[in-house]
């Protein structure tokens, strides 16, 4: 069952953040993957259903496609059929009890193995990969594919050490101990196309505990997925410990969720569809073997805030980096800037310059800081926002989109008159920030109107040099964002120095990269042993 010798108390290597790449011109870096990217535009996987290690291939398949070049096709896939779910999850139960019960080090091994595999030889294909089909810019795919993931396998080892260190006391005559079991049934994984180190994470962090993964990946995601499924099957793990089901959501969704053998959901994607699964959860509550565990990050309106302390310059900055890097794509993208009144012109003038200096186009082309939104449905929702900002409010800066070769939209600025407008409020997801401006000795008012104004909580940030400021930001927002950065943009959460989540309709804020997501995929059993058992029923008291 395991290649560990029982005779040890373990402790892993040294954890640390795999350091980011800088794939600056005449570096070697560089070179590679450029060359691996040129190799990977000619390529096109057959992209299959693994259950049980089996590829199946449907025949009933669709296309993955570069959005910066959206007739360029980079894989084709099969989607699963129903009976396809049906034996995924029969397969897993076949392989939850070996998997459940070996030695936790077996487990951790691993993932370790993946991290050094990823942070090497698979580097290149899995940052091409994602560049590729999720049109990210190398630094954007780096800090996600190469180093969240590779973060995100080392460090959830890592915690599931300290996890399982915790015992509890035993008094004399007795020792109590603590089993962290895995779930009974599987864990249901549905990763967005956004972030590859998610996907990694959500059936990765369940699967290290011991438990099995039904992983549906999302069809934007297909190329990084397949790559990352690849990459853990050559770090040892055993069939059926994540079986990959791409295809309809709603049908796998339907038939997961519904199964008396769901035993969790690990989810990332819109409110919308996270407040659907839990609902279809409520309703099903009898069938179930056990309580399902419903963990899930979703959307946010992030926001960042100046006081008249802050530094104009380094507001603006962050505003960039928060607001555009990777479109506006992330969950945690600066979406919404507050503005005192005798910081805008200054803030204003270094918006609206630095946005004139973005490039924006093909990723290959490692002069652009932006490359394309996700999607046609992405596009075209993100433009409806920009025609009402044309006859509502007043764009500043950008506005252009074109989706004639590549769904490219200009990064925009827009200042509202008012802090309700749609703007201000609905999540966008794409490279659209809207600022409001304040009179500045309405600062305290202004802060409960960032907390009132979105139902969201993710992430949220306050520039200021005034420690009294700060103070006041931090208590009056302390709800308002489940990441809470002071002078720095809102985005860059890094695994094991910042775990990432957020509350109200943000998600369960179970913090990804840290020991509390990790309890959400183990069900806990005490046990204690007495060594010299009573032998009388009788207590003193009764003498």
């Amino acid at each position: 069952m395991t290649s560990f010798s029982p005779g040890a108390v373990r402790h892993l290597p040294p954890v640390v953040n795999e350091p980011i790449r800088s794939y600056a011109p005449g570096t070697p870096e560089r070179a590679s993957l450029q060359a691996r990217l040129a190799a990977m535009e000619t390529e096109r996987p057959d992209i299959a259903a693994v259950i049980g290690g089996k590829e199946i291939r449907t025949g009933a398949t669709r296309q993955a496609t570069s959005p910066h070049k959206h007739r360029h096709v980079t894989a084709t896939w099969h989607q699963a059929t129903a009976d396809d779910v049906h034996a995924a999850i029969a397969d897993g139960q076949r392989a939850w009890r070996d998997w459940s019960e070996r030695a936790w080090e077996e487990r951790a091994a691993v993932f370790l193995r993946a991290a050094d595999l990823l942070a090497g030889p698979w580097r290149d294909t899995i940052n091409a990969a994602t560049m590729l089909g999720q049109s990210k810019t190398v630094f954007q795919s780096e800090i996600d594919a190469a180093c969240e993931m590779a973060d995100f396998f080392r460090f959830n080892a890592a915690f599931a050490q300290e996890l399982y260190a915790e015992q509890p006391v035993s008094g004399p005559g007795v020792w109590n101990q603590m089993e962290y079991r895995a779930l009974e049934g599987f864990v249901f994984a549905v990763s967005p196309f956004n972030f590859t180190a998610i996907g990694g994470n959500l059936s990765g962090a369940p699967a290290l505990m011991g438990n099995v993964v039904l992983w549906k990946p999302a069809a934007t995601q297909m190329l990084s997925a397949w790559y990352t499924l690849q990459l853990l099957q050559e770090a040892g793990l055993p069939p059926g410990v994540i079986n990959f089901v791409p295809g309809d959501a709603a049908m796998i969704s339907e038939i997961a969720l519904t199964h008396p053998e769901l035993a969790g959901v690990h989810f990332t994607g819109s409110t919308g569809v996270f407040n659907a699964m839990w609902e279809t959860i409520g309703r099903n509550m009898g069938r179930y073997r056990s309580y399902p565990r419903i963990v899930g990050e979703t959307g946010g309106k992030d926001f960042m805030i100046a006081h008249p302390s802050a530094d104009p310059i380094a507001f603006a900055v962050g505003v960039i980096r928060g607001g555009y890097e990777y479109q506006g794509q992330k969950c945690s993208a600066c979406s919404r800037i507050y503005v005192p009144k005798s910081l805008w012109p200054k803030v204003k003038e270094h918006l609206v310059a630095m946005i004139a200096d973005i490039k924006v186009g093909d990723v290959n082309d490692f002069s652009n800081f932006m490359g394309a939104v996700i999607d046609e449905k992405a596009f075209d929702r993100i433009q409806g926002y920009l025609d009402d900002a044309k006859a509502n409010a007043t764009i500043l800066a950008g506005g252009g989109a074109s989706k004639a070769d590549g769904y490219f939209v200009q990064p925009t600025l827009v200042e509202a008159k008012d802090p309700s407008y749609r703007l201000m409020c609905e999540e966008i997801f794409g490279p659209v920030v809207t600022a409001y401006v304040y009179d500045d000795a309405k600062w305290e008012e202004t802060l409960q109107l960032v907390d009132r104004t979105s139902p969201y909580a993710l992430t949220g940030a306050v520039f200021a040099q005034d420690r009294a400021a700060i103070a006041q930001a931090h208590r009056a927002l302390r709800h308002a964002a489940g990441n809470f950065y002071v002078n720095d943009k809102c985005t860059g959460a890094v695994v094991g120095q910042q775990p990432f989540g957020g509350a109200r309709a943000s998600g369960t804020n179970d913090k990804a990269g840290s020991k509390l997501n990790l309890l959400r995929w183990v069900s806990a059993r005490t046990i204690k042993e007495t060594f010299v058992p009573p032998t009388d029923y009788r207590y003193p008291f009764m003498g």
